[in-house]
Protein backbone atom coordinates (compact mmCIF):
# COMPACT_ATOMS: atom_id res chain seq x y z
CA UNK A 1 0.00 0.00 0.00
CA UNK A 2 1.94 3.04 -1.28
CA UNK A 3 -0.55 5.79 -0.48
CA UNK A 4 -0.46 7.01 3.11
CA UNK A 5 -2.71 9.56 4.74
CA UNK A 6 -2.64 11.72 7.86
CA UNK A 7 -5.17 10.92 10.59
CA UNK A 8 -6.10 13.43 13.29
CA UNK A 9 -7.85 12.11 16.40
CA UNK A 10 -9.07 14.71 18.89
CA UNK A 11 -11.20 14.56 22.00
CA UNK A 12 -11.38 15.34 25.71
CA UNK A 13 -9.41 13.58 28.44
CA UNK A 14 -9.90 9.80 28.70
CA UNK A 15 -12.13 9.54 25.64
CA UNK A 16 -9.84 6.74 24.47
CA UNK A 17 -8.07 8.64 21.70
CA UNK A 18 -4.48 7.75 22.65
CA UNK A 19 -5.18 4.02 22.89
CA UNK A 20 -7.07 4.05 19.60
CA UNK A 21 -4.52 6.23 17.81
CA UNK A 22 -1.69 3.93 18.86
CA UNK A 23 -3.54 0.82 17.65
CA UNK A 24 -4.50 2.46 14.35
CA UNK A 25 -0.89 3.44 13.74
CA UNK A 26 0.26 -0.12 14.42
CA UNK A 27 -2.42 -1.58 12.15
CA UNK A 28 -1.52 0.62 9.16
CA UNK A 29 2.21 0.83 9.96
CA UNK A 30 1.98 4.59 10.44
CA UNK A 31 3.90 6.87 12.80
CA UNK A 32 2.07 7.60 16.07
CA UNK A 33 2.53 10.98 17.72
CA UNK A 34 0.96 11.53 21.15
CA UNK A 35 0.76 15.34 21.39
CA UNK A 36 -0.69 15.16 24.90
CA UNK A 37 2.44 13.37 26.09
CA UNK A 38 4.51 16.32 24.90
CA UNK A 39 2.54 18.76 27.08
CA UNK A 40 2.78 16.32 29.96
CA UNK A 41 6.57 16.20 29.53
CA UNK A 42 6.82 19.98 29.88
CA UNK A 43 4.52 19.88 32.92
CA UNK A 44 6.63 17.16 34.55
CA UNK A 45 9.82 19.10 33.89
CA UNK A 46 8.34 22.32 35.30
CA UNK A 47 7.28 20.47 38.46
CA UNK A 48 10.61 18.67 38.79
CA UNK A 49 12.60 21.89 38.44
CA UNK A 50 10.45 23.87 40.89
CA UNK A 51 9.49 26.45 38.27
CA UNK A 52 6.51 28.63 39.19
CA UNK A 53 3.58 27.05 37.32
CA UNK A 54 1.84 30.44 37.21
CA UNK A 55 4.80 32.17 35.53
CA UNK A 56 3.90 31.85 31.86
CA UNK A 57 7.14 33.41 30.63
CA UNK A 58 9.33 31.11 32.72
CA UNK A 59 7.38 27.99 31.74
CA UNK A 60 7.48 28.91 28.04
CA UNK A 61 11.23 29.58 28.17
CA UNK A 62 11.82 26.27 29.96
CA UNK A 63 9.76 24.43 27.34
CA UNK A 64 12.09 25.50 24.54
CA UNK A 65 15.04 23.88 26.32
CA UNK A 66 13.43 20.43 26.68
CA UNK A 67 14.20 17.56 24.31
CA UNK A 68 11.18 15.30 23.76
CA UNK A 69 11.44 12.13 21.70
CA UNK A 70 9.34 9.05 21.02
CA UNK A 71 11.13 5.71 20.86
CA UNK A 72 10.57 1.96 21.31
CA UNK A 73 11.68 -0.20 24.23
CA UNK A 74 13.00 -3.77 24.02
CA UNK A 75 9.40 -5.03 23.86
CA UNK A 76 8.73 -2.77 20.85
CA UNK A 77 6.38 -0.61 22.94
CA UNK A 78 6.43 3.13 22.34
CA UNK A 79 8.04 5.13 25.14
CA UNK A 80 8.44 8.84 25.79
CA UNK A 81 11.89 10.27 26.42
CA UNK A 82 12.43 13.63 28.11
CA UNK A 83 16.05 14.79 27.81
CA UNK A 84 17.02 11.17 27.22
CA UNK A 85 15.15 9.78 30.23
CA UNK A 86 12.17 7.40 29.96
CA UNK A 87 9.23 9.30 31.49
CA UNK A 88 6.42 7.18 30.02
CA UNK A 89 5.01 6.38 33.48
CA UNK A 90 6.05 9.58 35.24
CA UNK A 91 3.98 11.82 32.93
CA UNK A 92 0.83 9.88 33.89
CA UNK A 93 1.10 10.68 37.60
CA UNK A 94 -1.81 12.65 39.18
CA UNK A 95 0.26 15.79 39.85
CA UNK A 96 1.07 16.05 36.14
CA UNK A 97 -2.55 15.43 35.14
CA UNK A 98 -3.73 18.16 37.51
CA UNK A 99 -1.41 20.81 36.04
CA UNK A 100 -1.08 19.98 32.34
CA UNK A 101 -4.09 22.05 31.22
CA UNK A 102 -2.54 25.23 32.63
CA UNK A 103 0.81 24.56 30.99
CA UNK A 104 -0.91 23.69 27.70
CA UNK A 105 -2.80 27.00 27.77
CA UNK A 106 0.38 29.08 27.50
CA UNK A 107 0.93 30.55 24.04
CA UNK A 108 4.71 30.11 24.14
CA UNK A 109 4.40 26.43 25.02
CA UNK A 110 1.80 25.72 22.35
CA UNK A 111 3.71 27.63 19.66
CA UNK A 112 6.86 25.65 20.38
CA UNK A 113 5.25 22.22 20.58
CA UNK A 114 2.89 22.73 17.64
CA UNK A 115 5.90 23.63 15.48
CA UNK A 116 7.58 20.38 16.54
CA UNK A 117 4.39 18.42 15.81
CA UNK A 118 4.02 19.96 12.35
CA UNK A 119 7.55 18.86 11.45
CA UNK A 120 6.31 15.25 11.41
CA UNK A 121 3.44 15.85 9.00
CA UNK A 122 5.23 16.33 5.67
CA UNK A 123 6.24 12.67 5.41
CA UNK A 124 2.61 11.47 5.67
CA UNK A 125 1.50 8.19 7.16
CA UNK A 126 0.96 9.64 10.61
CA UNK A 127 -1.68 9.27 13.31
CA UNK A 128 -1.70 12.16 15.75
CA UNK A 129 -3.99 12.60 18.73
CA UNK A 130 -4.65 15.55 20.99
CA UNK A 131 -7.16 18.36 21.43
CA UNK A 132 -6.39 20.70 18.54
CA UNK A 133 -4.82 18.37 15.97
CA UNK A 134 -7.64 18.60 13.44
CA UNK A 135 -8.12 22.34 13.89
CA UNK A 136 -4.60 23.73 14.46
CA UNK A 137 -1.78 21.20 14.12
CA UNK A 138 -2.96 19.15 11.14
CA UNK A 139 -6.02 20.85 9.57
CA UNK A 140 -5.07 19.32 6.21
CA UNK A 141 -5.44 15.73 7.52
CA UNK A 142 -7.39 13.50 5.16
CA UNK A 143 -9.29 11.97 8.08
CA UNK A 144 -10.33 13.77 11.26
CA UNK A 145 -11.98 11.96 14.14
CA UNK A 146 -13.45 13.60 17.25
CA UNK A 147 -13.94 11.08 20.06
CA UNK A 148 -16.29 11.79 22.96
CA UNK A 149 -17.63 9.88 25.98
CA UNK A 150 -19.62 10.71 29.11
CA UNK A 151 -17.76 12.21 32.08
CA UNK A 152 -18.71 9.20 34.20
CA UNK A 153 -17.34 6.71 31.68
CA UNK A 154 -14.13 8.68 31.23
CA UNK A 155 -13.62 8.85 34.99
CA UNK A 156 -14.17 5.09 35.23
CA UNK A 157 -11.54 4.48 32.55
CA UNK A 158 -9.03 6.76 34.24
CA UNK A 159 -9.74 5.02 37.56
CA UNK A 160 -9.03 1.62 35.99
CA UNK A 161 -5.83 2.92 34.39
CA UNK A 162 -4.68 4.26 37.75
CA UNK A 163 -5.34 0.94 39.46
CA UNK A 164 -3.28 -0.87 36.83
CA UNK A 165 -0.42 1.57 37.44
CA UNK A 166 -0.74 1.23 41.22
CA UNK A 167 -1.98 4.81 41.59
CA UNK A 168 -4.69 5.45 44.19
CA UNK A 169 -7.61 7.55 42.98
CA UNK A 170 -11.20 8.40 43.88
CA UNK A 171 -13.88 7.97 41.21
CA UNK A 172 -15.76 11.03 42.46
CA UNK A 173 -12.65 13.19 42.46
CA UNK A 174 -11.76 11.98 38.98
CA UNK A 175 -15.19 13.09 37.71
CA UNK A 176 -14.58 16.55 39.14
CA UNK A 177 -11.06 16.71 37.70
CA UNK A 178 -12.25 15.68 34.23
CA UNK A 179 -15.07 18.23 34.26
CA UNK A 180 -12.58 20.92 35.29
CA UNK A 181 -10.13 19.78 32.62
CA UNK A 182 -12.84 19.93 29.96
CA UNK A 183 -13.72 23.52 30.88
CA UNK A 184 -10.07 24.59 30.84
CA UNK A 185 -9.39 22.86 27.52
CA UNK A 186 -12.52 24.25 25.86
CA UNK A 187 -12.10 27.82 27.12
CA UNK A 188 -8.40 28.47 26.53
CA UNK A 189 -7.66 31.13 23.92
CA UNK A 190 -4.82 29.28 22.16
CA UNK A 191 -5.65 25.91 20.58
CA UNK A 192 -8.86 25.13 22.48
CA UNK A 193 -10.48 21.69 22.47
CA UNK A 194 -12.77 21.99 19.47
CA UNK A 195 -14.28 19.68 16.90
CA UNK A 196 -13.16 20.47 13.35
CA UNK A 197 -16.06 21.18 11.00
CA UNK A 198 -15.19 18.19 8.81
CA UNK A 199 -14.41 15.81 11.69
CA UNK A 200 -16.39 12.60 12.23
CA UNK A 201 -17.66 12.35 15.81
CA UNK A 202 -17.59 8.95 17.52
CA UNK A 203 -19.21 8.52 20.93
CA UNK A 204 -17.15 5.82 22.64
CA UNK A 205 -19.19 5.64 25.85
CA UNK A 206 -20.70 2.26 25.06
CA UNK A 207 -18.16 1.03 22.49
CA UNK A 208 -15.19 -1.25 22.98
CA UNK A 209 -11.73 -0.22 21.80
CA UNK A 210 -11.93 -2.82 19.03
CA UNK A 211 -15.27 -1.44 17.82
CA UNK A 212 -13.87 2.09 17.63
CA UNK A 213 -10.77 0.86 15.79
CA UNK A 214 -12.97 -1.00 13.32
CA UNK A 215 -14.99 2.14 12.57
CA UNK A 216 -11.92 4.30 12.03
CA UNK A 217 -10.20 1.59 9.97
CA UNK A 218 -13.18 1.50 7.64
CA UNK A 219 -12.97 5.27 7.13
CA UNK A 220 -9.25 4.97 6.34
CA UNK A 221 -9.82 2.13 3.87
CA UNK A 222 -12.50 4.21 2.11
CA UNK A 223 -10.02 7.07 1.62
CA UNK A 224 -7.19 4.79 0.52
CA UNK A 225 -9.39 2.98 -1.98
Amino acid sequence: MSKKICVAIDGPASSGKSTVAKRIAEKFNYIYLDTGAMYRCITLSVLSNDIDMQDEQAVSAHCQQQDIRFSKNIDNQQIVLLNGKDVTSAIRQPNVAENVSLVASYEGVRTDLVARQKSYIAQGGIVMDGRDVGTVVMPEAELKIFMVASVEERARRRHEENKQRGIHSSLGELCQQIEKRDKLDESRVIGPLKKAEDAIEIDTTSLTIDEVIQQISEYIEMILN
